[in-house]
């Protein structure tokens, strides 16, 4: 089988974007391995799928698979990535476009500027909604890792995150602690892992662990984690500044009840061919 695609990116979270709205595409996990490996595929965090609506209220169906060939069930970046690509590939001609995740469905809407916003939903604080295993609701937990508990917030944006948060985020344990707390037995689903460093109540620094996929330069969903806990917590201000390595995400979130919404960039890198 061979395959078209385009190389994409939001902050350096990088994508493989795969027009599936023509004909019916099914990715074995071996194949996404492939396609996401740097050194013998393409090389991406992740594989994004476009696919017709299954549902009337939506004009597409994303879908999204991490580098280690699991499906998940949602991500900011790869969702502006998503929008820039159903514009530039022709395949609508709208400025807002609702579409279906295996989270539910989320809006993106294309600015005049070329930065798209995507409403990303109500995060969710029920531990089963999670998922997370705790015996009630709490903005912090105590996580035991390795004889060592951890303070950790725990939230979902359509998929998991515990939010972490730290003095200076570069001395930040990530490449150690991220692991451990990734796989940890009381998330089920495993997590995204945030560790946050908060500058002002507007500004916020991030870097996240990403499950399946380990340290990326840009997390949509994680920063948008990040900054609810924040509000949440009452260290931040509704409208917050998110610096990570890849760049800069602007997160809005008025309060319980509302949803989040995320503006930032997308890019296309090249487009190509792959033989599978």
């Amino acid at each position: 089988m061979e395959l078209t695609f385009t190389k994409m990116h939001g902050l350096g979270n990088d994508f493989v974007v795969i027009d599936a709205t023509s004909q019916p595409i099914e990715l074995t996990m071996e194949q996404i391995r492939f396609l996401a490996d740097r050194r013998l595929g393409v090389g991406c965090d992740q594989v994004l799928l476009v696919e017709r609506p299954r549902q009337q209220e939506v004009d597409f169906t994303y879908r999204i698979f991490n580098a280690d060939g699991g499906e998940v069930e949602q991500c900011g970046n790869g969702a502006r990535c998503f929008a820039r690509y159903v514009r530039d590939q022709g395949l609508t001609r709208k400025d807002h476009i609702p579409v279906a995740t295996a989270a539910g469905v989320i809006t993106l809407h294309i600015e005049a500027d070329g930065q798209i916003t995507v409403d990303m939903g109500m995060p969710i604080f029920e531990p089963a909604d999670i998922p997370f295993a705790a015996d009630a609701q709490a903005e912090v937990y105590a996580l035991e890792v390795e004889a060592t508990q951890v303070e950790v917030s725990v939230i979902s944006m359509g998929n998991p995150h515990a939010v972490i948060r730290v003095e200076q985020v570069d001395k930040a344990p990530i490449a150690s602690l991220g692991p451990r707390i990734e796989s940890h037995a009381r998330f089920p689903r495993r997590v995204n892992v945030g560790f946050m460093q908060v500058v002002d109540r507007q500004h916020i620094r991030l870097r996240v662990y990403e499950r399946g996929v380990g340290e990326t330069l840009a997390c949509g969903s994680g920063a948008c984690a990040a900054v609810v806990v924040g509000r949440q917590r009452g260290w931040l201000d509704d409208k917050v500044t998110v610096s990570l390595p890849g760049g800069i995400l602007k997160i809005q979130w008025s309060g319980e009840g509302q949803p989040v919404l995320m503006t930032g960039p997308a890019v296309s890198v090249f487009e190509g061919r792959i033989r599978l």
